[in-house]
């Protein structure tokens, strides 16, 4: 048989045997689709919403042509993607995964950027935002506020880092197109005058803006919801067929090697699939003497973001031409730089910040107030989540059914 038959048979079998392992193991599927469930109702679907309504509407009143050209002298000549880029590195900061890679196919839709720029960009906006790192990781897992700021730095240096390497990809093929464009720095006159123009090539009413950013935030969202669903069930069945502590023996090997305790082989291999397991069961195995590891490891889990985002960015690549293989390099280098930065960094910013906590009143003052901020926000937004979703929802199925009413009474 020919590679792709092979693929057919492998791909035909793994689909089966999960089937019938779901089968085999009714109670634990079910309960991790709970799980799965009441992180994407509470958390994925209340904090990401916004953002997803309005980068749409960025992106259609024009504002986004707008930071693209004044961006374009910064963004352009360090990692060689146009301007636009900075919005969607601001806006995967601010929302996390996988807002970057949303973004960059929308852009790349609207043929704002090329296949190479979309695929360089799309392999540094993918993070995790700041309120998961800090209240999530750092407060709920490890119940340590500084090590929320060791994490972050690392996780976004990565990020940048990985902007620098990928800004060499595709480089011969982009000569065979263009040749690089000189920048200078634009008027803000000729960035509002493209703001205008692509407001005006826009002819769609407000109303009629917003119901699709709606309709197109919504269904994002419930893919995502479905991956996450689909994801904690498979981690669970491999946790209870014991694949898990079968991978995790043979990666105890490297881990003792590079100076890691064994107990740390599960949570790695469980953080491979899902970050917010891995980070926990990571925090579960870790005592004071432990923290050096348990930061290096979680920020390369955090960094790789695991298989699960993974599917969800190559589900959302699917609709372009842009290709899925050079963002998943792009996460094993990440998770390397990111784990290498928070190895380099854990003096400066965390040992040094915890002495002077306790010289300083005024830093430690300042640090309890943001990560109990960051704590607060966390719990509002876990208790409010599940109204926010299912208004959401209502209002995604009264408009998708005014769609469908409108379109089926045009005349064919």
């Amino acid at each position: 048989m020919n590679r792709s038959k092979w693929n057919t048979l492998l791909a035909a079998l793994f689909i089966a045997s999960l089937t019938l392992l779901v089968i085999l193991h009714p109670e634990a599927a079910l309960d991790a689709s709970k799980q799965g469930l009441k992180m994407w109702w509470e958390i994925v679907f209340p904090s990401l919403l916004p953002f997803f309504i309005l980068s749409e509407l960025l992106i259609a009143f024009g504002i986004v042509q707008f930071i693209g050209i004044i961006l374009e002298p910064f963004m352009r000549p360090i990692f060689r993607v146009p301007g636009v880029g900075g919005f969607v590195f601001a806006m995967g900061m601010a929302s996390g995964f996988p807002s970057g890679a949303k973004l960059t196919a929308r852009l790349r839709q609207e043929n704002q950027l090329s296949a190479i720029e979309a695929e360089r960009l799309v392999s540094f906006t993918n993070c995790s935002n700041p309120l998961f790192i800090f209240g999530a990781v750092a407060v709920g897992f490890f119940h340590n506020q500084a090590l929320g700021l060791l994490l972050a730095a690392a996780h976004y240096l990565g990020n940048v880092m990985v902007g620098l390497v990928m800004r060499f990809h595709g480089r011969s093929k982009e000569k065979n197109i263009r040749k690089d464009k000189k920048t200078s720095f634009p008027s803000i006159l000729s960035a509002f005058n493209a703001l205008h123009k692509t407001r005006l090539e826009n002819k769609q009413p407000l109303g009629k803006m917003l119901g699709n950013a709606v309709l197109s935030s919504v269904q994002s969202l419930l893919m995502i919801g479905g991956f996450i669903i689909a994801f904690s069930v498979f981690n669970r069945i491999l946790s209870v067929v014991q694949l898990t502590d079968f991978l995790s023996g043979a990666i105890n090997v490297f881990l003792t090697m590079a100076g890691f305790p064994e107990s740390y082989g599960k949570p790695l291999i469980s953080g491979l699939f899902e970050i917010t397991l891995g980070s926990q069961l990571i925090s579960k195995e870790t005592g004071p003497a432990l923290l050096f590891q348990a930061a290096v490891l979680t920020s390369f889990i955090l960094a790789f973001s695991g298989f699960s985002v993974q599917a969800q960015v190559a589900s959302i690549l699917a609709e372009t031409d842009i290709r899925f293989k050079p963002f998943f390099i792009a996460r094993i280098m990440q998770g390397f730089f990111a784990a290498i930065a928070a190895a380099l960094l854990f003096k400066p910013l965390y040992l040094h910040f915890q002495s002077s906590k306790e010289t300083s009143v005024q830093p430690a003052f300042l640090f309890q107030n943001s990560g109990r901020w960051f704590t607060e926000i966390w719990q509002h937004l876990s208790s409010a989540g599940p109204l926010i979703t299912i208004g959401s929802l209502l209002v995604y199925i009264i408009l998708y059914s005014l769609k469908s009413r409108t379109i089926s009474k045009k005349p064919y």
